[in-house]
């Protein structure tokens, strides 16, 4: 007799800055909801602006009991270390920021139902998965 085990896979979906950076809030959104109702984790070069990750979190509680199994998203962001720039390094990357956008992070979002839990501190980011 045997036993038959299905195994499903983590998928990453990577996200460069370039493929989104002209595109509108809403488009934005649309498209990391798309690929996250695909059980999959997104990894985004840059980081979604403020109103953005609200935006995101705002549909992804709409979506929750609507949708069969969806039980929202988890969201981290890992930003590179200025505390030890100088105060010049740090006056062009905010002048640089402003012009090309916050691509000095990566932003990782995944459903709920597979990423269980984010641990962040200073040195390091956790990702727990079911």
């Amino acid at each position: 007799m045997s036993k038959k085990t299905q195994f499903k896979g983590l998928t990453l979906h990577f996200i460069p800055h370039s493929e989104i950076e002209k595109m509108e809030t809403v488009d934005r959104i649309k498209k990391l909801l798309k690929i996250i109702l695909d059980n999959k984790v997104v990894i985004l070069q840059g980081r979604l602006k403020a109103e953005e990750e609200s935006r995101l979190i705002e549909d992804t509680m709409i979506m929750i009991g609507n949708i069969k199994g969806f039980k929202g998203v988890e969201l981290a962001v890992i930003t590179g270390n200025q505390d030890n720039r100088t105060l010049m390094d740090k006056f062009r990357f905010g002048i640089a920021r402003a012009l090309v956008g916050d691509q000095n992070a990566i932003t990782i979002i995944g459903p709920a139902s597979i990423v269980k839990e984010v641990k962040k501190d200073p040195s390091k980011l956790e990702i727990l998965m079911r």
